[in-house]
Parts: structure tokens; C-alpha cells; sequence
């Protein structure tokens, strides 16, 4: 199978064994575009290239960073910026391998960005369990400031930032950014409501923020060193770049690969040898996730779909947060709708009703047809339950709710009964699966702990 090629932007110290430390990213490269920005560059010329190189936000709503940049209002002070490292979508985890493996090219896009920003102050978030994560990046920011590439005057220029590193408890809602901006203030994670509280105007301590997701600001050092119409050049028209998937499930060779963004191809994806080298145990793909857990499901017919925003956008779906989970032909729908559904019953953070009570009842629903106590009306309860979350049940979703985490909890139900229904009816009426074969994701077949 031939597959379309680039530059490895973000992932090329991935199998440097000291690509993490100062020495390592110096000696390949690194800071480089820093010294580039402050020394030829004004920060308008910085913010232009950005711009021009149209790289979409790698957080899940993909939209346009130079744009985002442009809304701070003008001559407000202090302003920050945020890094979003809270990565905790299910199945998503190419932020982390950034944080791990190369600290450093983050931190010099964070530099950057608050040069094009004219921000004296960053903070950089990152999510509780990520211990690893936490412990290179606090090292490569000591490496850093020692070598004046954090601080004041960096590298002997008139500007200086700060760079704050701290971590949440582990909260999936603080993913959301202005549920982040709260918990740095060090109240409970909660969304705001939007309006007021864009964080461009009133983010972080009622200041103007800019929140940006860590595979975003780690493609700035490159579209600095090379310019933003070298990175445009790459990828699609539409979806410029490389950009980084997460790939898990039932593949051969499940990770992280940076592949031409807008060009590459589900099926090219799961089935290269490059890749992910075909479906487990030589079975065809059921059903895939191809934008996190909150997406609606992609089925075989999609498989020829370019990893494309417009494209996946307009048949129903995201690209979100960058991960695939793939399910083979002897997944458990039922059982595999329920796990999605629990961890966001588990993970709401109660502040809207529909979503604390709407996502718990359905979680609950699905629970009593895996545990062979379903009812006939049990479907349709899921669907009525749904619709109060989310009217219409569709996509892109409307909601009742500040964030968009209730109506995540409705995309697997949408998706898996309606494609799967017979497997639902099955479990209502004989109670176990439909293939007689209990999934690893069965409610039975795991800890509840």
C-alpha cells in the first residue's frame, strides 16, 4: 500500500535516547527558531507566519491557532497564556509522548508564542496521573532558564517570560479550557458559561487569555524556522500539516504516528506496515472512533476517508482530539458503548443537570442490559434520555448543558444503537452478547474499582 509522506515535525526526537534534555534538543536543532524570532523577528512578523501556516488547534475543536491569537484585545495587560496538557480523552495520548519525549520543543513554542503574544507569563497545565510528563518538563524547564532561554532577556534580548508548570487531580472536565482557567485559579474544575467568559477577553483571573493545546504550540518552532508556507505546503488545503494520531484497539501495532494531515486515509492508517499493520488476528474493522471518545462512531464504508476537519466534519464525526480507537468484528457494541458511557457518567462534573442525572441514567440502562435484566422499552428510554442532553441527536450536537461532555455521552449511544440495535434487542431478550463470546469490555469481564 502506498502511502503519502512528510517530514517528521514533532515526533523526529521520538528514538533519540536524549532528545528530552537541553543537550540532546540543542545538539539537534533546538531553540534555533527562538533565536530566529528574537533576533530578525518583530512579534507581529512571528504571529504572521503562524497565520499564514493555518495550523488548526490539536485539541479537539481544530480551530485555526493563528486566528485564535488575533482576538486578544489590543494594549490589555497582563495577558497569559495557557497551555492545555490535561490531555484525558479516552484513547488519547500524543500529547503526553510531546511532554516525555521532547519538553523541550514545547517550551520553546511556548516562548515563542508569548513573544508573537507580547505575554510575560505562561502556564503550563498538566493532568495529574501524568507523573513522567511532569517530571521531564520540570526538569526541562530548570535546563531552560539555566540557559537563559526562559527568563529575563532571553538569549540577551529585551524580552522575558515566566513559565509556571503545575498539574491537575486527574479530572476530565478540566480538559474543557475554561474549566482549566478555573482550576489554576484553584477553585473546583468547572466550565464558565461563553458568554461572558471567552477566555480571549476574560480568561485566567478575568485577564485575556489564549489557551493552546501542547501538539499546537509544538509545530510553532518549525513553522518559525521553515515559515508558515513551508508547514501550508504539507498535508492538505484544508488541513495543512503534519499532525499527530493516537491510534488503539484492535490493530497490530497500536501508537502515536505523524502522518501528512488531510491526506492520509483511515484505511492507509490502520492497514501500512508503517502504520498500524492491519486488524488483529487478520479481522476486518466493525466500527472506529476517529476523534476521541466523544465523537460519533465511523463505520467499514468510512475507511477511505482522508483524515481530513471538512471532510470527517461534514460525514458526521471529528477528528477532535487526534484519537482512533478501532473495533473489530468480535467487539461487544453493547459493552463497548457502555464503558465510553460510564467513564462520562463518572466524569461529569455535576454542574449542569442534564448531564450529572442524564448521563448517569443511561449508564445505568446499558448496565442493566449487560447484567441480563434489560426491558423491552430500554432503547428508547436511551434515546428519550439523549435527547434531553442533546436535542436532536445529532452532529455537530446541540446541548443543554455549558460543556459539550453531556452530549459526548450521547455520541456512543447514537452511534452504537443505531447501527448495532439487533445487538441491544439480543441482550434484552436473551441476555449475553450476540456472538455468545464475553468482550473484555463486558461490565462483568472487568474491576469496578
Amino acid at each position: 500500500m502506498s502511502v503519502p509522506t512528510g517530514p517528521r515535525i514533532i515526533t523526529s526526537r521520538f528514538d533519540v535516547a536524549d532528545g528530552h534534555t537541553y543537550a540532546g534538543y540543542v545538539r539537534t536543532g533546538g531553540y534555533a527558531s527562538l533565536r530566529k524570532a528574537l533576533s530578525s523577528m518583530t512579534p507581529q512578523q512571528v504571529h504572521d507566519e503562524v497565520k499564514a501556516a493555518e495550523i488548526q488547534g490539536r485539541g479537539g475543536a481544530g480551530f485555526p491557532a493563528g486566528t485564535k491569537w488575533g482576538f486578544l484585545p489590543a494594549d490589555v495587560h497582563p495577558r497569559y497564556l495557557v497551555i492545555n496538557g490535561d490531555e484525558s480523552e479516552p484513547g488519547t495520548y500524543k500529547d503526553r509522548m510531546l511532554m516525555e519525549l521532547d519538553p523541550h520543543q514545547l517550551i520553546e513554542g511556548i516562548v515563542i508564542a508569548c513573544y508573537a503574544l507580547n505575554a510575560a507569563q505562561a502556564f503550563l497545565y498538566v493532568r495529574g496521573e501524568m507523573a513522567l510528563a511532569q517530571e521531564r518538563l520540570a526538569q526541562a524547564l530548570n535546563e531552560a532558564y539555566a540557559n537563559n532561554m526562559v527568563g529575563k532577556n532571553i538569549c540577551g534580548s529585551n524580552f522575558s517570560v515566566d513559565v509556571t508548570l503545575t498539574w491537575g487531580a486527574g479530572a476530565y472536565i478540566v480538559g474543557e479550557e475554561t474549566a482549566l482557567i478555573e482550576s489554576l485559579e484553584g477553585e473546583r474544575g468547572m466550565p464558565r458559561l461563553k458568554p461572558p467568559f471567552f477566555p480571549a477577553v476574560k480568561g485566567l483571573y478575568m485577564q485575556p487569555t489564549i489557551v493552546n493545546n501542547v501538539e499546537t504550540l509544538a509545530n510553532v518552532p518549525y513553522i518559525v524556522g521553515k515559515g508558515g508556507s513551508e508547514f501550508k505546503s504539507l498535508g492538505a488545503p484544508t488541513s495543512t500539516g503534519m499532525r499527530m494520531f493516537a491510534v488503539s484497539g484492535h490493530v497490530n501495532k497500536p501508537g502515536v504516528f505523524e502522518v501528512p494531515n488531510g491526506v492520509t486515509t483511515f484505511r492507509m492508517l490502520f492497514e501500512a506496515p508503517e502504520y498500524c499493520g492491519g486488524v488483529r488476528n487478520g479481522g476486518k474493522v466493525k466500527a472506529f472512533i476517529p476523534g476521541g471518545a466523544s465523537a460519533m462512531w465511523f463505520f467499514p464504508e468510512h475507511l477511505d476517508m482522508a483524515l481530513d476537519k471538512p471532510t470527517v466534519d461534514k460525514a458526521g464525526s471529528m477528528l477532535g482530539s487526534g484519537a482512533i480507537v478501532v473495533m473489530d468484528d468480535t467487539t461487544d457494541m453493547v459493552a463497548a458503548c457502555w464503558r465510553i458511557v460510564r467513564f462520562f457518567a463518572r466524569e461529569s462534573c455535576g454542574k449542569c443537570t442534564p448531564c450529572r442525572e442524564g448521563t448517569t441514567w443511561l449508564e445505568r440502562v446499558l448496565k442493566r442490559m449487560l447484567d441480563g435484566h434489560g426491558r423491552p422499552e430500554d432503547i428508547d428510554l436511551l434515546f428519550e434520555v439523549s435527547e434531553s442532553i442533546s436535542p436532536g441527536i445529532a452532529w455537530p450536537p446541540r446541548q443543554t448543558t455549558i460543556c459539550p461532555l453531556g452530549p459526548s455521552a450521547v455520541s456512543p449511544i447514537a452511534s452504537a444503537v443505531r447501527r448495532f440495535r439487533h445487538e441491544f434487542e439480543h441482550y434484552i431478550e436473551h441476555g449475553r452478547p450476540i456472538n455468545g463470546v464475553e468482550s473484555p469490555f463486558h461490565a462483568n469481564a472487568v474491576s469496578h474499582a
